[in-house]
């Protein structure tokens, strides 16, 4: 059997961490240990472990805050598996994830992995409806959990993993906070790991966002995209430049509503428009089987976009700015 190291970084969430440690102890496949990372907290979440010494492994690290990436990092210097696998503290894992998990790296062999995320039966409506704008091929493009090609997957934090020689070689992650899973991912592919992702290897990721805070971190991402560039000068693909022109798309059919109101093609944009939103409305009320879902969808999937496009457009004048 594999020894699997899972580490989590946590700051001031607390309420997280007991169902993330339940789901873990429930697992058909245990992992070696739990390495906890407090990072920096002021509500620590080290009572609530206590409760689950006897049915995990669990270590637990306070350390002053330097970052989730910085505090994963920590967590992996100090684990003892031969395979570090990475959660958030906002996921609960299915009990199959290390059994197949086990079985990809090894029938497949791997040296990283990504998995994806998706939203479980008991998750809110607001949760259900970022989760669809995150992942749905009418939003996304489903890059964040199918892919044609596995190899060209780039892991998230939320559900990555990787060796421990992987790790040495790394360092591991060297830009918290900015977009630094996805750098390491391809930092990885370039020294020669085999990384891919896991369609199976999925976790139920509980965002705790309003939608504020949920356009706020889709703007960041935007940011990050461009961040990823000063380190590898392929991170931006055509794909990834998508929803900056949805964003002028839309804003461009709103100027023109105003200087040419009775333009073929401005009306013609427009109906484009309404008929992707009909689109989400329609396909996410049928998978989440609820029209409030599909509903928040509409609103989730339109905001998620043009959130990530104001990011990259900001940052990339920004860039520019700088020469």
């Amino acid at each position: 059997m594999m020894k699997f190291s899972v580490i989590v970084p946590v700051y001031n969430r607390p309420e997280e961490i007991a169902e993330l440690l339940q789901s873990l102890s429930l697992q058909e496949v245990k992992p070696l240990e739990v390495i906890i990372v407090e990072d920096g907290s002021t509500q620590k979440c080290e009572y609530i472990i206590e409760a689950f010494l006897g049915q995990l492994e669990i270590r637990y690290f306070f350390i002053e805050n330097i970052g989730q990436g910085f505090a994963r990092n920590f967590g992996m210097s100090k684990a003892k598996g031969d395979f570090f696998v990475l959660f958030d503290s906002d996921c609960i894992i299915p009990k199959h994830y290390f059994s197949v998990l086990e079985k990809a790296i090894l029938k497949r062999k791997l040296d990283a992995f990504g998995g994806p995320d998706t939203a479980g039966k008991d998750f809110s409506p607001i949760q259900k409806a970022m989760n669809y704008s995150m992942t749905s091929v009418l939003t996304t493009g489903g890059i964040r959990g199918k892919l044609k090609d596995v190899s060209k997957y780039q892991a998230r934090g939320y559900n990555m993993g990787l060796s421990k020689e992987a790790f040495h070689q790394s360092k591991g992650f060297v830009d918290p906070n900015r977009g630094e899973d996805i750098e390491l991912s391809m930092r990885l592919k370039k020294l020669g790991f085999r990384l891919e992702l896991i369609e199976e290897a999925y976790v139920y990721h509980k965002r705790k966002n309003t939608l504020a805070s949920f356009f706020k971190q889709s703007y960041s991402f935007g940011q990050n995209r461009i961040n990823i560039s000063r380190f590898h000068a392929d991170a931006i693909k055509i794909v990834h430049l998508l929803p900056l022109f949805f964003l002028l798309f839309w804003f461009c059919l709103l100027l023109g509503l105003f200087v040419f109101p009775d333009s073929a093609l401005i009306i013609s944009g427009i109906v484009l428009l309404g008929i992707w939103k009909i689109s989400i409305l329609v396909h996410s009320t049928l998978i989440n089987n609820s029209l409030i879902v599909g509903v928040l969808s509409v609103i989730t999937s339109f905001g998620q976009l043009s959130a990530y496009g104001l990011g990259l457009l900001s940052e990339s004048v920004k860039k520019l700015l700088k020469g």
